[in-house]
């Protein structure tokens, strides 16, 4: 692989810590934008080997302006939870991404790879996810309508999960449920099929494009899944299962069928992962050997 270098967003997230991680291993240059308020936890012991600009304090284009920037990789993106106002949403998730787009164009970056979700659908769903994949959706087709001047790849991401996620993700609130042995977990009926991935198999997908990038056309769109779709039960039986093989029996009751669906609620997908296996990226961990992973973290 040549060596680049990457400018990362979002490096201080779930994802973008461990793409951080693989980046240099493979002896990238790596630049991070983050805020001057952001927690580091996760990329602490890596950031003397980061090139990092403050967004808040510094301007954006000075990264470019100081540092050749051959490929963009955003993982960086707001989800809208909790009540937050539109503006903040679309300013992360579009503005922002704009902004960088902008710079690419200005200072000739050669590819601009970004993260999308595979909630990415005309489907309705709950209002704040509604917000959250419309300014997605807008800046994928902002990127296909520049992708005759930079080169694009959108990663469509499935369910993924692994340690170092945030403890408000759906996965691990469940394990902390497990682990704070509450009597029950209050649920829908979990029958809404899912493509789960465990983070390991996301990040050699990015490595894999990031790879095959000279080789590919000025837009591509990738579907990143195992291509087996699973019940939202089936996981969450599995986990607890994974769980009491650690930690003993669980009196913890999961309470499938005692909540209602969220109005729009997707109850199952379609996954297309020939086109990244064609590049020879494949998956290597299955569901099982995840779930274990996250209880050893």
């Amino acid at each position: 692989m040549i060596k680049q270098t990457i400018l990362l967003t979002g490096a201080t997230g779930f994802l973008g810590s461990h793409l951080l991680e693989a980046l240099l291993k493979k002896g990238h240059k790596v630049v991070i934008l983050k805020r001057s308020t952001s927690n580091t936890r996760r990329i602490e012991h890596l950031m003397t080997q980061v090139t990092s600009y403050d967004v808040d304090t510094q301007s954006l284009e000075l990264a470019f302006e100081q540092q050749c920037i051959d490929v963009v990789v955003h993982t960086a993106c707001h989800y809208g939870r909790n009540g937050a106002p539109i503006h903040q949403i679309v300013e992360s998730n579009l503005m922002f991404g704009l902004r960088i787009l902008d710079a690419c164009l200005k200072y000739k970056t050669n590819t601009f790879i970004n993260t999308d979700t595979f909630f990415n659908t005309d489907t309705l769903l709950q209002k704040h996810l509604n917000v959250y994949t419309l300014s997605k959706k807008q800046f994928v087709e902002w990127l296909q309508q520049q992708s005759d001047r930079i080169q694009v790849v959108n990663l469509k991401l499935q369910h993924m999960f692994g340690p170092k996620d945030d403890a408000t993700k759906f996965v691990p609130w469940v394990l902390s449920q497990l682990k704070a042995k509450v009597p029950e977990i209050n649920l829908t009926r979990g029958v809404q099929e899912r493509d789960f991935i465990y983070i390991d198999d996301v990040v050699s997908a990015y490595m894999t494009v990031l790879e095959k990038a000279p080789g590919l056309v000025k837009f591509n769109e990738f579907d990143v899944g195992i291509g087996q779709l699973m019940t939202v039960k089936e996981f969450l039986e599995s986990l607890k299962k994974a769980y009491e093989v650690s930690f003993g029996t669980s009196m913890t009751k999961l309470n499938f069928g005692a909540i209602p669906y969220h109005a729009g609620e997707i109850m199952t997908i379609e996954v297309n992962k020939q086109a990244l296996l064609a590049l020879g990226w494949k998956p290597m961990t299955s569901n099982e050997t995840g779930l274990e992973k996250i209880l050893e973290g």
